[in-house]
């Protein structure tokens, strides 16, 4: 018997991030999401934007845990998840209308954050929109405690990760066409920023 992979902090975020990317995709017909981690999101998300086709993805070890929470969930605008890693060069997936990806961008190293925004750039569709969510900080300062705390473990993980600064991420995004639309204030000392590729 294969048991699910859970997540909590999932679990918590769901039903807050439902909420905003509802109406930001709410003209969109597809979804990239990138690094779907456990599946939890994938399908709550395509359950409930129904006019949605959303393609999980994430790196190859992590696939087959994805696939359980899509089996068991059998919705018809969920697709297989697809392994991705971004920064490859080859993705398996062009032409991308929008994108979403949550708690990815601490895990990653700024090198790793650059080449994604930089293979993704390559993809998108003109007006293609991007969720971004997860912790971030604002002029180099933490927005908590919380989150000074979660960095020092994210450290010991990996010496490369950690918390962004947001003022690095929106450069590095607008340099590759896409522009900070939105900056929402979420749960947990998250945030979930919006970029439209001009």
């Amino acid at each position: 018997m294969n048991h699910k992979p859970f997540s909590q902090a999932c679990e918590n975020n769901k039903e807050p991030i439902l909420q905003i990317i509802r109406q930001v995709f709410a003209q969109t017909s597809s979804v990239l999401e990138i690094g779907s981690g456990t599946g939890q999101h994938a399908c709550y998300f395509a359950k409930h934007l129904t006019h949605l086709s959303w393609q999980p993805t994430d790196k190859p070890e992590n696939i087959f845990g994805i696939n359980l929470w899509l089996e068991q969930a059998q919705l018809i605008n969920l697709k297989p998840a697809l392994a991705l890693d971004i920064t490859d060069k080859n993705w398996p997936c062009h032409n991308i209308d929008a994108v979403f990806t949550a708690n990815t961008l601490h895990i990653m190293s700024e090198q790793e954050v650059q080449l994604g925004f930089e293979q993704l750039s390559k993809r998108l569709n003109p007006k293609a929109l991007l969720c971004i969510y997860g912790p971030f900080n604002y002029n180099g300062d933490y927005t908590s405690n919380s989150n000074a705390q979660f960095e020092h473990w994210l450290k010991n993980q990996n010496p490369l990760s950690g918390i962004k600064n947001i003022e690095d991420i929106v450069s590095l995004a607008s340099n590759r066409e896409l522009n900070l639309i939105q900056d929402y204030d979420m749960p947990a000392n998250n945030r979930l920023l919006v970029l439209q590729k001009s």
